[in-house]
């Protein structure tokens, strides 16, 4: 990972001007008009079943990237898988996402310790298989798309840092692979993390089911990433992590294993947000929207889908808005950080290359004695 210490003045130079340098597979905002065909493939208002408008709470209903009996855009979902197949590199990167091991027999003599020992030799054993980050909260129906069931207590969020210097290339196209190759990447590291383990929990005598993107199925990963402290949700409908930015894949584990959950991290990006533009006017389509909407009985930041994806389904799954969003430049963070602190009147807590640590209130769960394996 890049050093998230480092000043736009240390920056190489070469770096600060490719930066600088329009990328020529950006239309400017205003000038995109999405194709025909594409637009005859949004049969149904997306805003409409993610509840765009509603006052009262709800589950999320099944959505885009779920098995197309689910909802009506398997045709746009298609368009958009084979879009991003054609870019350089992209079908093999996504196949690793798709393919992982098969979960192994629950073990038939669980492993005896404390949910905070637990929840150490978790968060360890993820971060030793490609995770960057780990929150844990208790389940929640919110975490559960309508219609699914989650039997598990706890669940597990792993957080796969992005590759800045390759996902500020995005959108990709038949020319050029590198941006949707690195989101790929991100994902097939979420995938083996998840399921390692989900495996690693089974083999002590607990249940664990794993849930990797890039496809959804019963858990959603950004309710419970945010109220596990891994980051706050930003304009764009992506996290913000001050660890990482908006570049971040999600990938979950829920578990009946005893576990602490971890605190909720308010840094300012979601005051930032309420200000900045920047991923407003860098959005082709105009998709994001400038204050928050009332989205299934809560105001939040949202994302016009029907804006936006006739774009990421031409676009190869565009990536421009968390490209954008300061909080994903390495330099720029640490700074935000500390103007945001002393704005709000906080200490400033720089990021550091090592994951925080979960060190939280006591679990919902009692304890259990000590002496695992």
């Amino acid at each position: 990972m890049p050093n998230a210490q480092a000043s736009e003045q240390s920056m190489p130079e070469q770096q600060v001007s490719a930066r600088a340098r329009p990328n020529p597979r950006r239309p400017k905002r205003g000038t995109y008009r999405p194709q025909q065909e594409t637009l005859s493939l949004l049969k149904v208002s997306g805003n409409s079943i993610n509840g765009l408008g509603e006052t009262a709470e709800r589950q999320a209903s099944p959505f885009f990237w779920h098995p197309p009996t689910q909802h009506p855009y398997e045709e746009l979902q298609n368009l958009a898988r084979r879009n991003s197949r054609k870019c350089p590199g992209s079908a093999e990167i996504f196949m690793a996402a798709y393919t992982h091991p098969e979960l192994i027999s629950v073990g038939k003599t669980r492993s005896v310790a404390t949910a905070s020992e637990f929840t150490a030799d978790a968060t360890a054993f993820a971060l030793m298989h490609e995770a960057d980050a780990v929150g844990i909260a208790p389940m929640n129906s919110r975490y559960v798309f309508e219609g699914y069931t989650i039997e598990e207590p706890w669940v597990i969020i792993l957080a796969l840092g992005p590759d800045y210097e390759k996902l500020k290339e995005v959108p990709s196209d038949e020319t050029n692979g590198i941006g949707v190759c690195a989101i790929g990447e991100q994902y097939a590291r979420g995938t083996r993390s998840s399921y390692a383990l989900a495996n690693w929990i089974r083999s002590q005598g607990y249940t664990a089911n794993a849930y990797p993107g890039p496809s959804a199925s019963a858990l959603l990963l950004i309710p419970p990433a945010i109220d596990s402290g891994l980051g706050e949700l930003g304009k764009h409908g992506s996290l913000i992590s001050r660890q990482f930015g908006a570049g971040l894949r999600l990938a979950g584990v829920t578990t009946e294993m005893p576990l602490i959950p971890t605190a909720p991290d308010r840094f300012g990006a979601d005051e930032f947000c309420t200000t900045c533009q920047l991923c407003t006017r860098a959005c082709p389509p105009g998709a994001i929207a400038e204050q928050k909407q009332m989205v299934r009985g809560v105001e939040r930041w949202y994302v016009d889908f029907d804006k936006c994806i006739p774009y990421f389904a031409e676009a190869a799954s565009c990536g421009i808005c968390i490209a954008e969003c300061p909080w994903t430049r390495p330099d720029a963070r640490p700074k935000l950080l500390a103007t945001m602190a002393q704005r709000m009147d906080w200490a400033p807590q720089i990021p550091t290359p090592e994951p925080k640590k979960a060190d939280v209130p006591s679990s919902p769960h009692p304890e259990v004695q000590s002496g695992r394996r």
